[in-house]
């Protein structure tokens, strides 16, 4: 029998973000229950929910945290960070894989209480009032907008005491979704580490979509672009990508390189682009069936 989380979390890939918006207070808390923080490899930890992830990269100048999850996952997160023998105030910078409320949504708190910069993508972001603000909204628990310090382009890098996470932009499941690299370094090797973004559908109209019309060719090449990407070290938004559960355990039993497989980012984007296509080809069946052109 698969976990509560992870069926929650299939209903969502299924349905888009309609799926988060009806959860019942049940299964939203199902999302967020709580994870013991731990050390991935390297200067990487896990300061996430079992449903929505969250990760801390320590350097001798500071630290960066990756995602915030859901409004009510920021106290979790603070609680990770103290437990981990950090403070919030250690946090410089603050990133996004994409503007999704289940993974921007505790960025307002997080940013208020750390002082940290937020970066994010154009894609992902709004310009007004002389500024830009983070595309995060949560209808269901309203919350301030987050107010996005720099905009980070394809390519471009956000480095603090040594550590350098380079960003690639690989947008389709959100316009600006933001997948990050860097390299990490445990027991004397380096280990290429991808924190991927979500080539998922999760719900988005692929056809005559005129809110985003370039939608179908930028999976596409976002597809090609994670493909060519080095990994050894496969990390993402929801633990149930990179089969958190299973890791942890073996990690916790002592095996350290619990989180290196250098073939799971291929498979899981091999997977993914052909879950695209599935869905590209209903969508266009789907239209032709209505009649309308």
């Amino acid at each position: 029998m698969r976990p509560r989380s992870l069926t929650i979390l299939v209903a969502f890939l299924a349905t888009g973000l309609n799926a988060i918006a009806q959860m019942n207070p049940e299964e939203r808390a199902a999302w967020n229950k709580p994870v013991k923080p731990f050390r991935i490899i390297g200067n990487i930890y896990y300061v996430g929910a079992e449903g929505v992830s969250a990760f801390l990269i320590s350097t001798p100048s500071g630290a960066i945290l990756l995602d915030g999850g859901f409004p009510e996952t920021a106290p979790l997160i603070r609680q990770s960070v103290s437990e981990l023998g950090f403070h919030l105030d250690d946090i410089k910078f603050l990133l996004n894989s994409h503007a999704h409320y289940d993974h921007c949504g505790g960025l307002t708190e997080l940013k208020r209480r750390s002082g940290a910069k937020m970066i994010a993508s154009e894609g992902d972001s709004t310009y007004s009032n002389g500024g830009w603000t983070l595309n995060c909204f949560d209808k269901t628990r309203p919350f301030p907008p987050v107010r996005v310090d720099r905009i980070i382009r394809d390519k471009e890098t956000v480095e603090l005491g040594g550590a350098i996470l380079t960003a690639h932009l690989t947008p389709g499941h959100t316009k600006g979704c933001t997948t990050w690299t860097m390299q990490a370094t445990d027991s004397g090797k380096a280990y290429q580490v991808v924190f991927y973004c979500s080539t998922t559908v999760a719900g988005n109209r692929l056809i005559d979509n005129r809110a985003y019309p370039s939608i179908v060719s930028d999976y596409e090449q976002s597809f090609a672009k994670l493909q060519n990407l080095p990994c050894d070290v496969f990390l993402g938004p929801h633990g149930s990508f990179f089969h958190l559960d299973e890791k942890m355990a073996a990690l916790q039993s002592g095996r350290q390189d619990a989180f290196v497989d250098r073939d799971e980012m291929r498979k899981f984007v091999d997977q993914s682009e052909r879950d695209f296509h599935e869905e590209l080809t209903k969508q266009e069946r789907a239209l032709k069936g209505s009649g309308i052109n």
